[in-house]
């Protein structure tokens, strides 16, 4: 057999085998792509659709924080609990993200934690322009699961995007 013919024979194999390394890689991506992307996906639907977010905040931060919400579209609106006294926080008991706006409730903190559920996220916002929060409140968020401390408006919606995201969500 000369070289030419079995250069052509690899050539014949080469071709009889390409298609099948081919449909394998393709169906190797898809699989991959299914099992990874497509439930994250889900789950950033589920929980922009039908999780609540309480919205700890009062007077016009209220309605500014909410205002956010709608404004990007991304939210059911309908799923938003206000909870603008400390005699509401009862509102909150169902809600999947706690959003607490710290100038508003510097003196709570340690009663919304206890409130909050373990696999809740909850998302303080601290603008720089309106005190810093002190070591002390730090320190008792950092003992929390599922904790976020946002000092921008945009921080703070992606923030509760990620939440949404990574925290638990419980089929009804």
């Amino acid at each position: 057999m000369s070289y030419l013919d079995t250069a052509g024979l690899v050539w014949k194999i080469v071709r009889a085998i390409s298609p099948a390394i081919v449909a394998m890689t393709t169906i190797a991506g898809i699989w991959l792509c299914v099992s990874g992307f497509v439930p994250v996906l889900i789950r950033l639907g589920n929980g922009l659709k039908r999780r609540k977010i309480a919205i700890f905040a009062k007077g016009d931060m209220r309605g500014s924080l909410h205002a956010l919400f709608a404004d990007s579209k991304l939210f059911n609106t309908k799923n938003i609990i206000s909870v603008t006294h400390d005699g509401d926080f009862g509102r909150a008991e169902d809600a999947s993200v706690y959003l607490v706006h710290w100038p508003d409730w510097p003196d709570e903190m340690a009663r919304i934690i206890a409130l909050k559920k373990d696999a809740v996220p909850l998302v303080l916002y601290a603008p720089q322009g309106k005190g810093q929060v002190p070591p002390e409140t730090i320190a008792l968020l950092e003992q929390q699961r599922n904790v976020a401390l946002a000092n921008l408006r945009g921080r703070l919606l992606n923030d509760v995007v990620v939440s949404l995201i990574t925290s638990a969500y419980a089929k009804k």
